[in-house]
Protein backbone atom coordinates (compact mmCIF):
# COMPACT_ATOMS: atom_id res chain seq x y z
CA UNK A 1 0.00 0.00 0.00
CA UNK A 2 1.44 3.38 -0.74
CA UNK A 3 0.41 6.57 0.68
CA UNK A 4 1.33 9.73 -0.66
CA UNK A 5 2.38 12.39 2.48
CA UNK A 6 3.66 15.90 1.59
CA UNK A 7 6.67 15.74 3.90
CA UNK A 8 7.85 14.06 6.87
CA UNK A 9 8.73 17.06 9.03
CA UNK A 10 5.71 16.80 11.13
CA UNK A 11 7.65 12.93 12.46
CA UNK A 12 10.71 14.60 13.39
CA UNK A 13 9.38 17.52 15.18
CA UNK A 14 6.41 15.88 16.95
CA UNK A 15 6.96 13.51 19.76
CA UNK A 16 3.80 11.33 19.36
CA UNK A 17 4.14 11.31 15.59
CA UNK A 18 7.98 10.17 15.59
CA UNK A 19 7.53 6.39 15.49
CA UNK A 20 8.87 6.15 11.94
CA UNK A 21 9.16 9.11 9.45
CA UNK A 22 7.90 9.35 5.50
CA UNK A 23 9.26 11.52 2.62
CA UNK A 24 6.86 11.91 -0.12
CA UNK A 25 6.21 8.16 -0.54
CA UNK A 26 6.41 5.73 2.17
CA UNK A 27 5.95 1.74 2.14
CA UNK A 28 3.17 1.15 4.62
CA UNK A 29 4.89 -2.35 5.99
CA UNK A 30 1.97 -3.45 8.49
CA UNK A 31 -1.54 -2.51 9.28
CA UNK A 32 -0.27 -0.37 12.58
CA UNK A 33 1.82 2.12 10.95
CA UNK A 34 -1.07 2.34 8.75
CA UNK A 35 -3.34 3.30 11.50
CA UNK A 36 -0.91 5.33 12.70
CA UNK A 37 -0.59 7.16 9.17
CA UNK A 38 -4.13 7.81 8.99
CA UNK A 39 -4.23 9.17 12.80
CA UNK A 40 -1.09 11.38 11.56
CA UNK A 41 -2.58 13.16 8.87
CA UNK A 42 -5.90 13.82 10.58
CA UNK A 43 -3.90 15.67 13.37
CA UNK A 44 -1.86 17.43 10.59
CA UNK A 45 -5.48 18.46 8.74
CA UNK A 46 -7.23 19.27 11.95
CA UNK A 47 -4.75 20.22 14.87
CA UNK A 48 -2.65 23.55 14.98
CA UNK A 49 0.67 23.40 16.65
CA UNK A 50 1.35 19.69 17.62
CA UNK A 51 4.81 20.48 18.29
CA UNK A 52 4.37 20.88 21.89
CA UNK A 53 2.73 17.62 22.33
CA UNK A 54 3.33 18.16 26.33
CA UNK A 55 0.85 20.93 26.35
CA UNK A 56 -2.51 20.58 27.76
CA UNK A 57 -4.66 21.71 24.72
CA UNK A 58 -2.78 19.48 22.38
CA UNK A 59 -3.57 16.83 24.26
CA UNK A 60 -7.53 18.49 24.36
CA UNK A 61 -7.10 18.64 20.72
CA UNK A 62 -6.20 15.05 20.32
CA UNK A 63 -9.19 13.82 22.10
CA UNK A 64 -11.63 16.07 20.65
CA UNK A 65 -10.42 14.76 17.41
CA UNK A 66 -10.97 11.35 18.44
CA UNK A 67 -14.07 12.01 19.95
CA UNK A 68 -15.16 13.73 16.73
CA UNK A 69 -13.85 10.71 14.59
CA UNK A 70 -16.07 8.36 16.66
CA UNK A 71 -18.92 10.09 16.45
CA UNK A 72 -18.98 9.54 12.82
CA UNK A 73 -17.63 6.49 11.91
CA UNK A 74 -20.52 5.15 14.61
CA UNK A 75 -23.39 7.19 12.82
CA UNK A 76 -21.70 5.82 9.32
CA UNK A 77 -22.13 2.32 10.90
CA UNK A 78 -25.47 2.61 12.46
CA UNK A 79 -26.75 3.51 8.94
CA UNK A 80 -25.22 0.63 7.39
CA UNK A 81 -26.01 -2.05 10.12
CA UNK A 82 -29.84 -1.12 10.46
CA UNK A 83 -30.36 -1.20 6.93
CA UNK A 84 -28.72 -5.03 7.08
CA UNK A 85 -30.64 -5.85 9.68
CA UNK A 86 -33.65 -4.46 8.18
CA UNK A 87 -33.45 -6.10 4.88
CA UNK A 88 -32.02 -9.62 6.66
CA UNK A 89 -34.77 -9.73 9.52
CA UNK A 90 -31.58 -10.37 11.80
CA UNK A 91 -31.67 -9.22 15.78
CA UNK A 92 -28.42 -9.59 16.29
CA UNK A 93 -27.44 -6.94 13.06
CA UNK A 94 -30.28 -5.08 14.06
CA UNK A 95 -29.12 -4.18 18.51
CA UNK A 96 -25.27 -4.34 16.93
CA UNK A 97 -27.10 -1.43 14.61
CA UNK A 98 -28.28 0.50 18.01
CA UNK A 99 -25.19 -0.57 19.86
CA UNK A 100 -22.77 1.38 17.14
CA UNK A 101 -25.94 4.52 18.14
CA UNK A 102 -25.28 4.22 21.70
CA UNK A 103 -21.33 4.16 20.85
CA UNK A 104 -21.94 7.55 18.81
CA UNK A 105 -23.05 8.70 22.32
CA UNK A 106 -19.73 7.69 24.11
CA UNK A 107 -18.10 9.47 21.39
CA UNK A 108 -19.57 12.62 22.44
CA UNK A 109 -19.16 11.73 26.30
CA UNK A 110 -15.22 11.12 25.44
CA UNK A 111 -15.13 14.83 23.62
CA UNK A 112 -17.28 16.33 26.41
CA UNK A 113 -14.58 14.45 28.70
CA UNK A 114 -11.65 15.99 27.21
CA UNK A 115 -13.45 19.46 26.52
CA UNK A 116 -14.53 19.98 30.22
CA UNK A 117 -11.18 18.71 31.77
CA UNK A 118 -9.20 21.32 29.99
CA UNK A 119 -11.48 23.90 31.89
CA UNK A 120 -9.29 26.38 33.72
CA UNK A 121 -8.76 25.81 37.50
CA UNK A 122 -11.43 27.72 39.57
CA UNK A 123 -12.32 28.46 43.81
CA UNK A 124 -14.50 25.80 43.91
CA UNK A 125 -11.64 23.25 42.09
CA UNK A 126 -8.20 24.94 42.42
CA UNK A 127 -6.74 21.62 40.78
CA UNK A 128 -8.18 21.83 37.76
CA UNK A 129 -10.82 19.75 36.23
CA UNK A 130 -8.45 17.00 34.96
CA UNK A 131 -10.76 14.20 36.79
CA UNK A 132 -13.55 14.63 34.52
CA UNK A 133 -11.73 12.97 31.91
CA UNK A 134 -11.54 10.00 34.51
CA UNK A 135 -15.52 9.95 34.63
CA UNK A 136 -16.15 10.38 30.93
CA UNK A 137 -14.56 6.67 30.86
CA UNK A 138 -16.37 5.56 33.56
CA UNK A 139 -19.64 6.54 31.98
CA UNK A 140 -18.84 5.19 28.82
CA UNK A 141 -18.18 1.91 30.77
CA UNK A 142 -21.04 2.42 32.00
CA UNK A 143 -22.76 2.21 28.44
CA UNK A 144 -21.25 -0.68 27.88
CA UNK A 145 -22.64 -2.51 30.67
CA UNK A 146 -26.46 -1.89 29.57
CA UNK A 147 -25.74 -2.00 26.03
CA UNK A 148 -24.95 -5.48 26.79
CA UNK A 149 -27.43 -6.34 29.33
CA UNK A 150 -30.05 -5.61 26.99
CA UNK A 151 -28.25 -7.30 24.24
CA UNK A 152 -28.13 -10.08 26.21
CA UNK A 153 -31.93 -10.23 27.03
CA UNK A 154 -32.98 -9.37 22.99
CA UNK A 155 -31.03 -12.48 22.44
CA UNK A 156 -33.12 -14.74 24.70
CA UNK A 157 -36.08 -13.65 23.53
CA UNK A 158 -34.84 -14.35 19.88
CA UNK A 159 -33.86 -18.01 20.93
CA UNK A 160 -37.53 -18.86 22.65
CA UNK A 161 -38.86 -17.47 18.87
CA UNK A 162 -36.54 -17.66 16.25
CA UNK A 163 -37.40 -15.46 13.18
CA UNK A 164 -36.31 -16.02 9.41
CA UNK A 165 -33.65 -14.56 8.33
CA UNK A 166 -32.00 -12.90 5.01
CA UNK A 167 -28.43 -12.72 3.50
CA UNK A 168 -26.74 -11.17 0.23
CA UNK A 169 -23.47 -9.92 -0.46
CA UNK A 170 -24.99 -6.48 0.30
CA UNK A 171 -25.47 -7.48 4.20
CA UNK A 172 -22.18 -9.90 4.46
CA UNK A 173 -20.18 -6.46 2.68
CA UNK A 174 -21.71 -4.25 5.39
CA UNK A 175 -20.82 -6.60 8.06
CA UNK A 176 -17.34 -6.78 6.64
CA UNK A 177 -16.87 -3.21 6.18
CA UNK A 178 -18.05 -2.62 10.03
CA UNK A 179 -15.66 -5.03 11.15
CA UNK A 180 -12.71 -3.21 9.61
CA UNK A 181 -13.44 0.13 10.70
CA UNK A 182 -14.48 -0.98 14.29
CA UNK A 183 -10.53 -2.40 14.43
CA UNK A 184 -9.31 0.71 12.74
CA UNK A 185 -11.17 2.17 16.06
CA UNK A 186 -10.00 0.31 18.10
CA UNK A 187 -6.22 0.98 17.16
CA UNK A 188 -6.64 4.55 16.83
CA UNK A 189 -7.79 5.33 20.55
CA UNK A 190 -5.73 2.08 21.92
CA UNK A 191 -2.62 4.42 20.26
CA UNK A 192 -3.69 7.71 21.51
CA UNK A 193 -4.81 6.20 24.92
CA UNK A 194 -1.49 4.46 25.46
CA UNK A 195 0.58 7.64 24.48
CA UNK A 196 -1.51 9.99 26.39
CA UNK A 197 -2.29 7.79 29.14
CA UNK A 198 -5.73 7.94 28.95
CA UNK A 199 -8.50 5.87 30.70
CA UNK A 200 -11.32 7.30 28.70
CA UNK A 201 -9.47 6.53 25.21
CA UNK A 202 -8.92 2.45 26.71
CA UNK A 203 -12.03 2.37 27.21
CA UNK A 204 -13.10 3.51 24.35
CA UNK A 205 -10.71 1.35 22.50
CA UNK A 206 -12.05 -1.41 24.69
CA UNK A 207 -15.80 -0.54 23.80
CA UNK A 208 -14.47 -1.17 19.77
CA UNK A 209 -12.61 -3.92 20.38
CA UNK A 210 -16.08 -5.63 21.63
CA UNK A 211 -17.80 -3.96 18.66
CA UNK A 212 -15.76 -5.97 16.60
CA UNK A 213 -16.01 -9.41 18.04
CA UNK A 214 -19.88 -8.91 18.04
CA UNK A 215 -20.41 -8.08 14.22
CA UNK A 216 -17.67 -11.27 13.81
CA UNK A 217 -20.35 -13.30 15.77
CA UNK A 218 -23.40 -11.60 13.79
CA UNK A 219 -21.63 -12.36 10.62
CA UNK A 220 -20.70 -15.85 11.78
CA UNK A 221 -24.71 -16.63 12.29
CA UNK A 222 -26.18 -15.29 8.83
CA UNK A 223 -23.59 -17.50 7.18
CA UNK A 224 -24.39 -20.90 9.07
CA UNK A 225 -27.97 -19.84 8.51
CA UNK A 226 -27.06 -19.26 4.88
CA UNK A 227 -25.38 -22.24 4.32
CA UNK A 228 -27.04 -24.93 6.60
CA UNK A 229 -30.07 -23.47 7.49
CA UNK A 230 -29.62 -23.57 11.42
CA UNK A 231 -30.37 -20.43 12.89
CA UNK A 232 -27.71 -19.44 15.95
CA UNK A 233 -28.76 -15.72 15.70
CA UNK A 234 -30.01 -15.94 19.70
CA UNK A 235 -26.89 -18.02 20.88
CA UNK A 236 -24.48 -15.43 19.19
CA UNK A 237 -26.20 -12.67 20.44
CA UNK A 238 -25.78 -13.62 23.88
CA UNK A 239 -22.31 -15.31 23.54
CA UNK A 240 -21.50 -11.51 22.41
CA UNK A 241 -23.29 -10.06 25.11
CA UNK A 242 -21.52 -11.77 27.85
CA UNK A 243 -18.57 -10.75 26.02
CA UNK A 244 -19.18 -7.48 25.77
CA UNK A 245 -20.29 -7.31 29.88
CA UNK A 246 -16.88 -8.82 30.68
CA UNK A 247 -15.14 -6.25 28.69
CA UNK A 248 -17.21 -2.97 30.34
CA UNK A 249 -16.52 -4.23 33.86
CA UNK A 250 -12.73 -4.38 33.11
CA UNK A 251 -13.07 -1.16 31.34
CA UNK A 252 -15.25 0.71 34.58
CA UNK A 253 -12.18 -1.00 36.88
CA UNK A 254 -9.75 0.99 35.38
CA UNK A 255 -11.58 4.33 35.49
CA UNK A 256 -12.57 3.89 38.51
CA UNK A 257 -8.68 3.39 40.39
CA UNK A 258 -7.28 6.53 39.70
CA UNK A 259 -10.37 8.13 41.38
CA UNK A 260 -10.38 5.99 44.03
CA UNK A 261 -6.70 7.04 44.38
CA UNK A 262 -5.06 4.09 43.12
CA UNK A 263 -0.82 3.73 44.17
CA UNK A 264 1.56 5.47 41.81
CA UNK A 265 3.33 4.03 39.34
CA UNK A 266 6.54 1.94 40.61
CA UNK A 267 8.47 3.61 37.40
CA UNK A 268 7.10 7.12 38.17
CA UNK A 269 8.03 6.98 41.67
CA UNK A 270 11.59 5.70 40.43
CA UNK A 271 11.91 8.51 38.16
CA UNK A 272 11.22 11.02 41.45
CA UNK A 273 13.98 9.35 43.67
CA UNK A 274 16.25 9.10 40.93
CA UNK A 275 15.73 13.08 40.14
CA UNK A 276 15.97 13.66 43.87
CA UNK A 277 18.60 11.58 45.20
CA UNK A 278 21.04 12.90 41.78
CA UNK A 279 21.56 15.92 44.19
CA UNK A 280 24.77 14.83 46.74
CA UNK A 281 23.20 17.05 49.44
CA UNK A 282 19.62 14.64 49.59
CA UNK A 283 20.60 12.05 52.18
CA UNK A 284 17.83 10.40 51.81
CA UNK A 285 13.64 10.44 50.58
CA UNK A 286 10.66 8.76 52.09
CA UNK A 287 7.06 10.17 52.77
CA UNK A 288 6.52 10.70 49.02
CA UNK A 289 2.54 11.14 48.46
CA UNK A 290 1.41 11.19 44.72
CA UNK A 291 -1.73 13.00 43.88
CA UNK A 292 -3.64 12.41 40.52
CA UNK A 293 -6.05 15.24 39.84
CA UNK A 294 -6.25 14.33 35.69
CA UNK A 295 -3.96 13.62 32.94
CA UNK A 296 -1.14 16.34 33.57
CA UNK A 297 -2.53 17.41 36.66
CA UNK A 298 0.46 15.45 39.18
CA UNK A 299 1.25 17.45 42.45
CA UNK A 300 3.48 15.30 44.69
CA UNK A 301 4.97 15.51 48.08
CA UNK A 302 8.20 14.12 49.86
CA UNK A 303 10.35 14.37 52.47
CA UNK A 304 14.01 14.67 52.09
CA UNK A 305 16.56 14.23 54.54
CA UNK A 306 19.27 17.07 54.54
CA UNK A 307 22.68 17.74 56.73
CA UNK A 308 21.52 19.49 59.79
CA UNK A 309 25.07 21.36 60.02
CA UNK A 310 24.55 22.31 56.41
CA UNK A 311 23.89 26.17 55.39
CA UNK A 312 19.88 26.07 55.64
CA UNK A 313 19.76 28.92 53.14
CA UNK A 314 21.97 26.92 50.61
CA UNK A 315 20.38 23.58 51.06
CA UNK A 316 16.69 25.32 50.80
CA UNK A 317 17.78 26.61 47.23
CA UNK A 318 19.03 23.54 46.11
CA UNK A 319 15.62 21.90 47.22
CA UNK A 320 13.78 24.89 45.14
CA UNK A 321 15.96 23.87 42.10
CA UNK A 322 14.72 20.16 42.55
CA UNK A 323 11.31 20.89 42.72
CA UNK A 324 11.93 23.08 39.26
CA UNK A 325 13.52 19.95 37.76
CA UNK A 326 10.61 17.56 38.48
CA UNK A 327 8.17 20.09 36.71
CA UNK A 328 10.59 20.08 33.98
CA UNK A 329 11.03 16.49 33.55
CA UNK A 330 8.37 14.62 34.61
CA UNK A 331 6.00 17.46 34.37
CA UNK A 332 3.85 17.74 38.11
CA UNK A 333 4.46 20.17 40.71
CA UNK A 334 6.39 19.00 43.79
CA UNK A 335 6.74 20.40 47.05
CA UNK A 336 9.43 19.04 49.51
CA UNK A 337 10.17 18.99 53.81
CA UNK A 338 13.22 19.16 54.63
CA UNK A 339 14.28 17.02 57.56
CA UNK A 340 17.56 18.24 58.63
CA UNK A 341 19.40 14.93 60.37
CA UNK A 342 22.55 14.18 62.06
CA UNK A 343 25.35 12.49 60.02
CA UNK A 344 28.10 13.98 61.58
CA UNK A 345 28.30 12.20 64.58
CA UNK A 346 30.05 9.26 64.63
CA UNK A 347 27.98 7.68 67.63
CA UNK A 348 24.58 8.32 66.05
CA UNK A 349 26.03 6.64 62.52
CA UNK A 350 27.15 3.75 64.70
CA UNK A 351 23.75 3.20 66.30
CA UNK A 352 22.06 3.84 63.13
CA UNK A 353 23.66 1.17 61.22
CA UNK A 354 23.05 -1.19 64.54
CA UNK A 355 19.06 -0.89 64.03
CA UNK A 356 19.10 -1.00 60.54
CA UNK A 357 21.06 -4.19 60.93
CA UNK A 358 18.02 -5.33 63.52
CA UNK A 359 15.69 -4.62 61.16
CA UNK A 360 16.87 -6.70 57.93
CA UNK A 361 17.45 -8.91 60.20
CA UNK A 362 14.11 -9.47 61.11
CA UNK A 363 12.47 -8.98 57.61
CA UNK A 364 14.24 -6.83 54.55
CA UNK A 365 11.27 -5.35 53.61
CA UNK A 366 11.66 -3.03 56.61
CA UNK A 367 13.40 0.12 56.48
CA UNK A 368 13.26 3.72 58.36
CA UNK A 369 14.09 7.37 58.19
CA UNK A 370 14.64 10.51 60.33
CA UNK A 371 16.38 8.48 62.67
CA UNK A 372 18.06 10.22 65.47
CA UNK A 373 19.02 9.97 69.21
CA UNK A 374 17.72 11.72 72.30
CA UNK A 375 20.17 11.21 75.35
CA UNK A 376 19.29 11.33 78.99
CA UNK A 377 20.66 10.66 82.42
CA UNK A 378 18.77 7.28 82.62
CA UNK A 379 17.81 6.19 79.44
CA UNK A 380 18.28 6.87 75.63
CA UNK A 381 16.01 7.33 73.16
CA UNK A 382 16.22 5.95 69.54
CA UNK A 383 13.74 8.02 67.26
CA UNK A 384 12.92 6.78 63.98
CA UNK A 385 10.25 6.43 61.63
CA UNK A 386 9.06 2.55 60.40
CA UNK A 387 8.40 2.02 57.22
CA UNK A 388 6.38 -1.30 57.11
CA UNK A 389 4.73 -3.18 54.08
CA UNK A 390 0.55 -2.30 53.85
CA UNK A 391 0.41 -6.48 53.71
CA UNK A 392 2.84 -7.73 56.28
CA UNK A 393 2.10 -10.83 58.05
CA UNK A 394 2.77 -9.79 61.93
CA UNK A 395 0.78 -7.32 63.93
CA UNK A 396 2.57 -3.93 64.55
CA UNK A 397 2.47 -4.21 68.08
CA UNK A 398 4.25 -7.64 67.88
CA UNK A 399 6.89 -6.10 65.26
CA UNK A 400 7.91 -2.76 67.81
CA UNK A 401 8.26 -5.58 70.58
CA UNK A 402 10.51 -7.45 68.60
CA UNK A 403 12.37 -4.51 67.61
CA UNK A 404 12.80 -3.12 71.06
CA UNK A 405 13.71 -6.24 72.19
CA UNK A 406 16.88 -6.59 69.86
CA UNK A 407 17.57 -3.16 71.25
CA UNK A 408 17.91 -3.78 74.32
CA UNK A 409 20.34 -6.65 73.36
CA UNK A 410 22.45 -3.87 72.00
CA UNK A 411 22.49 -1.47 75.28
CA UNK A 412 20.24 -1.85 78.25
CA UNK A 413 19.22 2.17 78.48
CA UNK A 414 18.21 2.39 74.46
CA UNK A 415 14.27 2.97 74.32
CA UNK A 416 12.68 2.90 70.84
CA UNK A 417 10.01 5.11 70.06
CA UNK A 418 8.97 4.13 66.74
CA UNK A 419 6.01 6.27 64.37
CA UNK A 420 5.16 3.36 61.80
CA UNK A 421 5.07 4.36 57.77
CA UNK A 422 3.24 2.50 55.26
CA UNK A 423 5.74 2.00 52.97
Amino acid sequence: MMIEVDSCEIHRKNPIENDFCMDDYVLVRNYKEAIWVMITLLAKIFIKDRDHIEEQKVRTAYGILSGAVGIFLNLCLFVGKFMAGFLSGSIAITADAFNNLSDAGSSIITLLGFKLANAKPDPEHPYGHGRMEYLSGLFVSILILFMAIELIQTSVGKMIEPEKMENNITITMILVGSILVKFYMMLYNKRLGDKFSSGSMKATAKDSFGDMISTIAVLISTIVYTLVGINVDGYCGILVGIFIFYTGVNSMIETINPLLGQAPDREFVAQIEEIVKGDPTILGVHDLVVHDYGPGRIMISLHAEVPAKGNMLETHDKIDNIERLLKERLNCHATIHMDPIENDDEATRELKGQVNGILQKIDNQLSMHDFRIVPGSTHTNLIFDLEVPFQYDKSIEELIAQIQQEVKMVGEKYYTVITIDRK
